[in-house]
This record gives C-alpha cells, structure tokens and sequence, in this order.
C-alpha cells in the first residue's frame, strides 16, 4: 500500500492559499464577490441559518399552521362529503394524514365509522317525551336541556360542561373525547367543546388542537429552542437533516439535537451520552484558563482563535490548544498545523506536563480529553463569533463606514468573513466527535481525516485571525487607510478559500471517508498493470529472439 505521504500528497492543492502574502481570489464578477451565502436582504435569524443552495423544509408560524390545519380539514369534507367536525375527527386519527384517511375510507368506510366513531345512525332512537333523564346525575331535564353526539346518549349540560372541563384539564387525551357513556364509542367533537365548554378550557383545547396537528404529524416538528413557538414542514429525501429555524436555531430534524453536519445521529447520540456521564471530571479538568507556557501566569482566552499573545512583559504566542508555540504552527514559520491530531502530539510528549498541569487522575480520559478540549473550545469560538457578529452589525460597521468613508453595503464582505467563520466552527466542532469514534485499525482514513480536518482548521485559523484582529487596525484607525482594499481582498480570498476547505472537509465525511478505499484499489490495480505489462514485454522479446536466432 502507498504510504502515508503518499495519500496526503494526493489530496494536495497545488497554491498555498492561506500563506500570508496571499492578496487576490478567483473572481469572474466585477465588485464584490458572491459566496453563495446569504441573499442581500436576509434578516439576522436568515444570515446565522445554514447555507444551502436549496432548502428542503419550510418553517411555519402559528398562523401558517392553522391555515395547514383548515385547508386538510376542508380537503377531506369536500371529497368524502362529511362534515367538517367528522373530517377532524378522522384525521386526528390518523396523525394529519389526508392520504392515510382517503385510503382507509375508500377501503372499508363502516369500519372506519365504527373505529373512529362517527355513527350513522343513532344507538339510542329518539323519544318523544318532552323531558329525558340525565345519564349521568339521573335527573329529569326539559328537551333544550339534553345534548346528546351522534350515539344519541342524553346527558344534560351540566354534566357534559363538566366531563368536557375534567377531561381537557387532564391534557392532549381530550382530543380523543368519547361519549360518557362507558359503553359507547362514540366521538366528540370541537363543536360540542365550543357550545358547552367556558372560555378558558376552550382556549386549551384549541392550544391542544392546534398542536395535535405538529406532534401527531410525521412530517412536522417543533423547533427545540427554548420558548420558540415555531414548527418545521420537513420534505425527506434529501439526506440531509440540518434545519435552522426563524428564531436563529439550527438543529437536526431527525434526532432535534443542534445541527451536526456532516456527523450522523448515532455518533451524536453517543458524544453527547458520555460527556453527560463524564461532565463531572471535565468541570475540573478543562479549567477556564492556562499558565503561559514561558511565564506560567494564568492566561483566560477573551476572542475566538486560538493565537494567544500574553501580557508584556512576556508577549510568548502559543497555540491555546496544545500550548505550543505559535511559530511551530505554519508553513511560512517552518512548522506543520497538527493540533488536530491527537496522535502527533501524544507522541510528542505535549500531554506529559498537560496531565501534571491539570492533575488528571485516569489515563483513559487522555484522549477523551483532547477531542473534547476542542470540540467544546470551538463551540465557544462559535459563540464568541456569533456576539462578535452581533457587535459589528449593530456598532462596528457604521463606525467603520464612517472612518473608511466606505458604504455599508460594500462591507458585506466582512459579515460573509464572520458567517463563514460561525458554520465552519460548527462543522469543525463535530468534526473531533467523529475523530473520536474513528476506528484505531483504519489507519489510512484516519490519516486522511487528519489531514483533511487539519487544512481546514488552518484555513479556519487565518480566516478568523483576520478579521478579528486585523479588522482592529482599521476600526481604531484616525482616517481612511490605504490598505484597507488590500484587507478587503485578503479577507474575501480567505473567506472564498475557507469555505472550499470545509466543502471537502464535509463531503469527505458524508461519503465515510470513500475516496482512501478508492485511492488504495486503484494502487493496487496499477501495480497490479503494471507487473502483467513487464511479464508482456519479456515474453514478446523472448518470441523476437527466437525468431532472430
């Protein structure tokens, strides 16, 4: 088999677009270049939302699922020629299904009836008298005083307000309201709940209907943030699940954790499992700050990247995440960006003073650690992004505007920088739970998944030191500065180029890292060409000689 540098080297681009004499990107359109990441009108719920060149879901106010609601309602009346009351019944029923009701109805419409309870006839045939007994309190009451569903039990108001109040007060169960008849099925519908029902339970069973309509549906959900009243009209098929909801939450439809693209369900279910059960030990073993690596005094990381400077007068730069020296992390500085790999550094000894620093008590949790260090530390990167991004749509580009005598519309690019920055620490973040669920015995995924991740944290790494700190300079600046063109066109290249990393990054990942099984068969049919052409051309030149001599 090839050998590890081999299948890197493959994977190789040929231009080093992240050095930091890189000054212009690929861009056939004139002016500002497009990204393909937020139409120009988007609010700041649509900006933070995934990027995807089409959607598969649709989100839904209170209002849109009402009218959802009425129009199915209506639907079913008019083609099975039934009430709308009957309609709702059956297609609570049947979890929303117009489909699911107009097949079972077609099939056998009586025994539809007879499970759902919607009766054709009367059980109990009317009467004459001009007074009936309550079958509940076994009063006598006046005909007006009676009501009774399809089954024809007579109960008086009074008692159907109460077995109505009692049953909605218990919860969603009354949706499926019977006759208080104990041996009658017979439904009851809203119609009998807005006639004898007070407005306060009326209120609740309309809540309870409403959302019947999103929990019994199975292409409906509610989105899972806290306090949103916001649902998901989901159409399957597309194979990916990430939704982001109008309140700005992005989450998996399929599981409703927080997106995790391109990391499947299971191995979120299993992550997120055991930092649940080992949350204790990482309170005091991921401490909020880390001595300098040359002066030992406490650092606490204030800003997103992971380049630390420490106070003067020391001013050491060291990696926050292998407390290594910043120098040892690029190309132009002779070293290699290997934070990412767990391996690289295990080997190295960096982990020797990690685990005397922190005191840790198990071994086991070594490397647990190391993939949970970062993926919680680009999950706070993300966040602190997120405020960033806030802070400059509402301060920091009017002020910048002002001082550069630039149009807000032309700083677009700088917003495109911080959205990039938010969905790629949301990919990377995942990207170190799938590290960690990687087979030890796959070597060469691994290796490739290393390197794969490792270009795209880098990428990620320029990018958000850019426009986090270089932004400053222009921000703080008296006057318009002659470089900032150069920083737009540094930022947009870094921004364009970043995203095309973690394009790969993501595909790489969705395909079970596909392409080193593909790389290593076709190594193996060309060595293999390559030994049945020698044997060829030996043979032919002994048949040449045979014929010569």
């Amino acid at each position: 088999m090839d050998s590890d540098e081999d299948l890197l080297d493959m994977y190789s681009g040929e231009d080093d677009f992240y050095s930091d004499d890189y000054k212009d990107s690929d861009n056939d359109d004139d002016g500002e270049p497009d990204y393909g990441f937020v139409e120009e009108d988007a609010d700041d719920s649509a900006m933070i939302a995934s990027h995807r060149s089409q959607k598969n879901y649709c989100v839904l106010k209170e209002e849109d699922i009402l009218r959802h609601q009425v129009d199915d309602i209506e639907r079913v009346s008019v083609v099975l020629s039934i009430t709308e009351v009957e309609a709702s019944i059956l297609l609570r029923h049947y979890h929303w299904s117009v489909g699911k009701v107009h097949d079972e109805w077609f099939a056998d419409e009586e025994s539809v009836r007879n499970t759902v309870g919607i009766l054709e006839s009367p059980v109990v045939p009317p009467s004459d008298d001009t007074e009936l007994t309550c079958g509940i309190c076994f009063d006598s009451y006046p005909l007006e005083k009676i009501v009774s569903v399809s089954c024809g039990h007579p109960f008086c108001t009074t008692c159907w307000t109460g077995y109505i109040s009692s049953t909605i007060n218990d919860g969603p169960g009354c949706l499926m309201l019977r006759c208080p008849d104990p041996s009658c099925l017979a439904a009851v519908g809203h119609d009998m709940v807005d006639k004898l029902a007070s407005d306060e339970d009326k209120e609740k069973y309309n809540r309870y209907f409403l959302r019947s309509y999103i929990e019994d549906n199975r292409k409906m959900k509610w989105c899972p943030a806290p306090g949103c009243d916001y649902a998901i009209d989901f159409v399957a098929g597309s194979g990916n699940y990430d939704v982001s909801c109008l309140c700005s939450f992005s989450f998996c439809w399929n599981c409703t954790e927080e997106a995790h693209r391109p990391v499947d369900c299971s191995t979120v279910s299993k992550w997120i499992l055991k930092n649940s059960a080992e949350s204790e030990n990482m309170n005091w073993i991921l401490a909020n700050s880390k001595p300098c690596p040359r002066c030992k005094r406490p650092i606490e990381k204030n800003q997103g990247c992971m380049h630390m400077t420490c106070t003067p007068p020391c001013k050491y730069e060291f990696c926050w995440l292998c407390l290594g020296a910043w120098m040892d992390h690029g190309e132009r500085t002779g070293g290699f960006y290997a934070c990412n790999r767990y391996e690289v550094a295990k080997q190295e000894g960096q982990y020797d003073e990690t685990e005397r620093r922190r005191e840790m008590a198990k071994n086991s949790l070594e490397r647990y650690t190391h993939y949970y260090e970062r993926w919680a530390s680009n999950q706070t990167s993300r966040q602190k992004a997120m405020t960033d991004l806030q802070q400059l749509q509402t301060h920091n580009l009017e002020k910048l505007s002002d001082k550069q005598c630039t149009p807000e519309s032309q700083l677009k690019f700088i917003l495109e920088a911080w959205l990039q920055i938010i969905e790629c620490r949301r990919v990377l973040k995942w990207t170190y739970a799938y590290g960690y669920y990687l087979p030890d015995h796959e070597h060469a995924k691994r290796v490739f998944f290393e390197y794969l991740q490792g270009e795209a944290e880098s990428g990620l790494e320029r990018l958000h030191q850019c426009v986090e700190k270089d932004l400053l300079q222009f921000l703080n600046a008296e006057g318009p500065s002659k470089d900032f063109n150069d920083f737009r066109t540094k930022l947009a290249g870094l921004t364009s180029v970043t995203k095309n990393y973690f394009e790969n990054l993501v595909k790489a990942l969705e395909n079970g890292l596909a392409d080193v099984d593909s790389h290593a068969a076709c190594s193996s049919k060309s060595t293999s060409s390559k030994s049945t052409g020698c044997s060829s051309k030996t043979r032919g030149k002994g048949k040449g000689s045979s014929r010569t001599g």
